[in-house]
């Protein structure tokens, strides 16, 4: 774990805020450099950037730099250290923090001050992490944008609903961010802001203490610039919790291992298009090509049965789910939502139990599909993460179209940035594993970023 101290040899201390994640908790753990220099460094990044991009809905330095003199004390105390000792990590405004508001991107929340922490913010302070402040979230995690921008050009949107947390990371705020993911909200602006993301299998981390948006759908969503640090963060949230009836007792993997080692054979890849391709723009549509090319005999276009229908599957599923878990802002405080919301909520409402009930139960047999297809002959699905590059504009967040498949199914979905579009913006690429082939797809996502550098 060197890498760290002999990067630092070639870089002056104030550009602390470009370590990765894995390298900053070595350094730290290592006495190289302080948890205070660390988020110093990350706050210097913040008041240079931020005002143009604006990520932050809460951000107390104070109370981040208190945090990493209590890690700097613990750790000169002889203690042993958790693996993110110091690390600082933004944390999406829909996610519960004791001591700091969480507002879930809506003035219906305004002040709100939860009095616990959610269970993933429990895990990151046991692994020593800085929680460093809350990131801009669109209204509930829903459509309606918040006032982030894209760092890359301020004049496209950075996506959403995690806003906040793609676009602090790509900035270099911070090494690493949480989100959330109901339909397309943490592969999407990862594409759109060229970081690494992953949606894990459903149910893999809990989401208690998390706004619920759809029980069926949500799925919490991580956020980083390198696939090592994806899973680092990773193996520190991944548990079982009574709290969240999704989650179950699974055996403990090793993701930061398995990212790293030699698939035992090449990866074999599936080009999914999905029915949404005709969205696609002809930009994107050349990059796929040509990646497509690049890779050979390891990739093979493939076409997913079904794959229309579910489109619907979602939305009779997720649009009751919505509009129960927003009942309350809507029988009491309805003129504070957006016209967006509330026509969303209204369809919702509209959902009869048979359609809602009917769509349930034919998610399985899609998945059993998508299972086949991975034991048969498939390594990960290639996709697009999105339509193209970020549109201009922040009024849209763009278009999930490109996630729902995989959502609607629970896979893990990891996006990878390694396109740009005509207009030099990022272009994700979107790779798609089995239900906790989670450390798989990372090794996969390695092989596929080493193959084509």
């Amino acid at each position: 774990m060197g890498g760290g101290r002999d990067r630092l040899t070639r870089m002056d201390l104030t550009n602390l805020s470009d370590l990765s994640a894995v390298e900053a908790a070595d350094l730290v753990r290592d006495g190289v450099i302080s948890a205070v220099q660390l988020v110093e460094a990350c706050l210097a990044r913040i008041r240079e950037v931020d005002p143009k991009v604006e990520a932050w809905t809460f951000l107390d330095p104070e109370l981040a730099l208190a945090q990493a003199k209590a890690a700097d004390e613990f750790r000169l105390s002889g203690q042993p250290v958790g693996p993110l000792h110091g690390v600082p990590v933004g944390v999406k405004d829909i996610i519960d923090t004791a001591d700091m508001p969480t507002e879930n991107g809506s003035v219906l929340h305004a002040g709100r001050t939860p009095s616990r922490d959610a269970a993933v913010i429990t895990r990151l302070r046991e692994a020593g992490a800085v929680i460093m402040g809350k990131t801009v979230t669109t209204e509930f995690a829903t459509r309606t944008p918040g006032k982030t921008r894209n760092p890359h050009d301020p004049g496209h949107t950075p996506g959403g609903s995690s806003s906040g947390s793609a676009a602090a990371v790509a900035a270099g705020m911070v090494p690493l961010a949480l989100g959330s993911q109901t339909t397309g909200s943490t592969i999407r602006p990862a594409s759109f802001c060229g970081v690494y993301a992953l949606k894990p299998t459903h149910g893999l981390i809990s989401r208690r203490g998390m706004f619920q948006l759809s029980r069926s759908m949500d799925h919490v969503g991580l956020f980083a610039r390198t696939l090592g640090d994806l899973a680092l963060l990773l193996e520190q949230l991944v548990g079982h919790d009574e709290g969240d009836p999704d989650t179950q007792p699974r055996a403990r993997v090793p993701y930061g291992r398995i990212a790293t080692e030699e698939p035992p054979l090449p990866p074999m890849l599936a080009f999914i298009k999905t029915p949404r391709w005709d969205r696609v723009e002809p930009d994107a549509r050349d990059a796929f090509a040509e990646l497509c090319e690049r890779l050979g005999d390891r990739v093979e276009e493939v076409e997913l049965v079904q794959a229309g229908e579910a489109y619907g599957w979602h939305e009779a599923i997720s649009g009751p789910e919505v509009a129960w878990n927003l009942r309350r802002e809507w029988e009491h405080g309805r003129d504070g939502l957006s016209a967006a919301l509330q026509g969303r909520i209204e369809r919702g409402r509209q959902v009869p139990a048979h359609e809602y009930l009917a769509a349930r139960a034919r998610v399985p047999a899609l998945v059993a599909s998508l299972t086949e297809l991975f034991e048969q002959r498939y390594d990960a699905i290639l996709t697009p993460s999105a339509a193209g590059t970020a549109p201009k504009g922040i009024e849209s967040t763009g278009d999930p179209a490109f996630c729902t498949l995989w959502t609607l199914c629970g896979t893990p979905a990891l996006n990878v940035p390694l396109m740009q579009g005509a207009n030099g913006l990022p272009l994700g690429v979107q790779l798609v594993g089995p239900r906790h082939g989670d450390a798989r797809l990372l090794r996969t996502a390695r092989w596929l970023v080493s193959e084509l550098s």
